[in-house]
């Protein structure tokens, strides 16, 4: 069988021999913030039907993984000069192969590497990790930024090296607008980015869904093909594409928080006279809440009312609107009590304003 399975294998002793055969294809890398391409991802097209995990297979296959690899790097480092200006280029490297001489070799084809991303892959185990740091520190000390892909899979290789970029696979973007599963997941890699300031690119964006949930969690730069095909040249983002990112962007900076919509409030020690004028808010001895003074809808009677929901002015309008209408029907419409985050009143939020908020978005 395996004899078999490598007789399958194209030969790229060719290949090699004649580097032309070997293509690059751009896809663009978006910061979703402001709608603007930031940097593209470099990918390798090789003859025929077979696509590149099947060459690098054959390649290593037959002991020159690294000579396959160092060739697409140096085709890739080659392209630097057609970037439109304030963009980067992305380079894969097996974090294994980094450190042999022909990749070593490619990467010196340029000496000044500060508009190069060096990926490593995040599947790849590494046995040396000690001087996988040291190659990347080398790569750093020639002006180039680290990368590690598919974070979730390479935190011992996140851990070693220190990236200035994380990506998150595209097996975690599928459907992460309806997975509480994947969105917990993005939350822990986005908040993994932050603690060691890394930036987190996802990967495979297909549909306006998966983009809208990316920007509601704060993701900030994004690739897949919504936003644009990989294409022989770097290409602008098209203009469509501009406007739905920029919608989405929009959108996220409403639900980023609350703090914009939050009313300032009296506030009253418990079992000291309460205003003639509701509202109020009964605190404890730490400033915590306790009670409601509020005025009936109907008659504006004044009457108390327990405190049936807390937010913090971090907290997403979205999500808190959520919550405020999973309350009792006899609460529902109650102002929502904003707290810091010593548990401290800050003031109230009313529904109403949390679902102008979204209307405007």
């Amino acid at each position: 069988m395996t004899a078999i399975l490598t007789s399958r294998l194209p030969d790229c002793r060719p290949l090699l021999a004649d580097p032309d055969d070997l293509t690059l294809v751009f896809q663009p890398i978006v910061d979703l913030a402001t709608a603007r391409v930031v940097g593209y991802e470099a990918s390798s097209r090789f003859p025929g039907t077979a696509g590149p995990d099947v060459w690098y297979a054959a390649a290593a296959d037959c002991a020159l993984a690294a000579e396959l690899e160092a060739l697409a790097v140096t085709r890739a480092l080659a392209a630097v000069p057609l970037l439109p200006d304030g963009t980067s280029l992305t380079v894969t490297v097996s974090p294994h192969l980094l450190g042999s001489a022909p990749v070593q070799d490619a990467l010196a084809t340029r000496p000044d590497l500060s508009r190069v991303v060096v990926q490593l892959a995040g599947h790849t185990p590494v046995d040396d990790l000690d001087a996988l740091r040291r190659h990347t520190d080398a790569l750093r000390a020639r002006s180039a930024l680290v990368a590690v892909a598919d974070a979730a899979a390479g935190l011992p290789t996140v851990a070693a090296v220190r990236p200035e970029l994380l990506t998150l696979d595209r097996a975690l973007v599928t459907g992460v607008e309806g997975d509480p599963v994947r969105t917990a997941l993005t939350e822990v890699v986005r908040d993994l980015a932050g603690r060691i300031g890394a930036r987190l690119v996802a990967e495979g964006v297909e549909t306006a869904a998966e983009l809208a949930a990316l920007a509601r969690l704060g993701v900030p730069l994004a690739q897949g093909w919504l936003l644009g095909r990989p294409t022989p040249e770097p290409a602008p983002l098209a203009p469509g594409v501009a406007a739905l990112v920029g919608t989405h962007a929009a959108r996220a900076r409403v639900c980023e928080g609350l703090a914009a919509l939050v009313r300032p409030v009296r506030q009253c020690d418990v079992g000291s006279p309460l205003p003639a004028v509701p509202p109020a808010v009964l605190v404890g001895g730490r400033g915590e809440p306790v009670g409601l003074w509020l005025a009936c809808p109907r008659t504006r009677e004044p009457h108390l009312a327990p405190v049936s929901l807390r937010a913090t002015p971090s907290d997403a309008v979205a999500a808190t609107l959520q919550r405020a209408m999973a309350r009792p029907p006899a609460q529902r419409f109650d102002p929502v009590v904003c707290t810091d985050a010593s548990g401290a009143v800050v003031g109230l939020l009313r529904v109403d304003d949390l679902a102008a908020a979204l209307a405007r978005a």
